[in-house]
């Protein structure tokens, strides 16, 4: 096992009579491509905003690349390249000023980085940033995460507006920088991007880590997609039961149409987000 990038245990966070996350506990290695799987309102911005020290926890303890997140926040946020979900910047600046901005802040020289970025993303650097649209917008934000070549990225939902080229090419981009060593945590609701790109995954519904494991075995199943004309009635259901039995059980019907296939991935997921939470 190696080092943790992202080490949180027993992380609580309440936000009045609502509670944001409850003790959750993860671990991220050095190197990985993690994915942060979860409905909208799971949790998954509320934890990161704890780990970034946006938000403040009651409970828990959270270390990034080694670093105590409550006490070396400024010395975190110099290695990490974080993407919100919403990307907001100054209005009336100009893309290229505001990517400059956020490489000024950190007192860096990304310009031929920051060039490469635009020029793959396809992104006008002349415009205003109210004249954007939202994916322009997100590619803006991408540029602002990357330019700095971080240890760690932490990108929330962030292929959500962009088109699907641009998905492709963000995703060419990270898978890059993980090569040369960069560890990614990035949160999605999106279970096609967690497969294909991610090595392990932890899910998260209600505020409550619910499973962690490779994304190869989260994906794992023996279900089946089952679409069947049963006595002149269409039918249409997953099933997770030996087919052998499903089989015996027609047996006494007039079937007129049946076909058996490999569940989508989102019928493989949902059993994790229906399952009743243990309080």
């Amino acid at each position: 096992m190696g080092k943790y990038a992202i080490e949180i245990k027993n992380l609580t966070k309440n936000y009045g009579k609502n509670r944001g996350v409850t003790n959750l506990s993860m671990a991220v290695e050095e190197g990985d491509v993690y994915g942060f799987l979860g409905p909208n309102g799971a949790g998954k911005s509320t934890t990161i905003r704890s780990m970034l020290g946006l938000a403040r926890y009651q409970e828990g303890e959270i270390t990034l690349l080694g670093l105590n997140a409550r006490e070396h926040q400024v010395e975190i946020l110099r290695q990490v390249g974080y993407m919100p979900s919403e990307a907001w910047f100054y209005p009336e600046m100009r893309v290229k000023d505001a990517i400059r901005y956020a490489a000024d802040v950190r007192k860096l020289d990304c310009r031929t980085e920051s060039e490469m970025l635009c020029e793959r993303l396809q992104l006008d650097v002349n415009k205003k940033v109210e004249e954007l649209s939202l994916g322009n917008r997100k590619k803006v934000s991408i540029v602002c995460a990357m330019q700095h070549k971080p240890s760690l990225f932490i990108f929330d939902e962030p292929t959500s507006g962009l088109d699907p080229l641009m998905q492709a090419e963000f995703f060419k981009l990270v898978m890059e920088y993980n090569v040369k060593g960069t560890t990614c945590f990035l949160s999605s609701h999106v279970l096609s991007e967690i497969k294909k790109y991610c090595r392990h995954a932890s899910i998260i519904r209600e505020g409550k880590l619910i499973r962690t494991d490779s994304v190869e075995n989260l994906t794992k199943t023996n279900a089946k997609h089952v679409r069947l004309v049963k006595d002149g009635i269409e039918e249409d259901f997953i099933y997770r039961g030996n087919l052998n039995e499903l089989l015996r059980d027609l047996a006494g019907h007039d079937v007129s149409d049946v076909v058996i296939e490999e569940p989508e991935l989102e019928e493989v997921f949902m059993h994790f987000y229906e399952e009743k939470i243990t309080k």
